[in-house]
């Protein structure tokens, strides 16, 4: 089985009928889980429903930020197809450094902040494209390589981007320049 993970909310924004679509043209040992509630919780079980995957989607209530590692640790690949909408783009994916510090590789939308977390330690797929994710998520089933190296660009660029220790000296850096 290949696991295919999203947590965050479950709102029209997040992409997730998006990936559920892709889903659907992919071979049954892809496995879904959702992790997350919100107001789209209803129309996606439906979706999921008329496309066949209720077999192959597991879905999980939000968990504490503290099991986060053990729940994405469970994951093959995180997934982040979030849109733009009117008023909204993805701010920053926080979900996207959460699972490449544990050492999984992810797939973002090209919306907001996304392609800047990822970097080049993920793959990027346009907004709404429902064959862009469903290729992205083939090519790293098939190709065990790029799964190892995007896990160690993910892990590299978390330790140089994210760490605390980095984003505290970037924060000093800058009241310093403001004094």
């Amino acid at each position: 089985l290949f696991n295919v993970g999203y947590a965050g909310r479950l709102h029209p924004l997040k992409g997730i009928d998006v990936l559920f679509d892709a889903m659907a043209g992919l071979p049954a040992d892809f496995r879904l889980t959702v992790v997350g509630a919100g107001p789209e919780e209803g129309a996606l079980r439906k979706r999921c429903t008329s496309l066949g995957l209720d077999d192959r989607v597991e879905w999980r209530e939000p968990v504490l930020r503290s099991r986060m590692p053990e729940v994405l640790n469970e994951m093959d690949v995180l997934v982040l197809p979030s849109r733009t909408g009117q008023y909204w783009k993805e701010q920053f994916g926080r979900v996207l450094v959460e699972a490449m510090a544990c050492g999984v590789p992810v797939i973002g939308s090209s919306s907001g902040a996304i392609p800047a977390v990822i970097g080049e330690a993920g793959l990027v797929v346009p907004e709404g494209d429902i064959q862009g994710f469903r290729d992205a998520l083939l090519k790293l089933r098939i190709d065990p390589g790029l799964r190892q190296q995007l896990i160690v660009k993910g892990l590299s660029r978390v330790l140089e981007e994210y760490a605390i220790p980095v984003v505290a000296e970037r924060y000093r850096r800058l009241i310093r320049s403001i004094m």
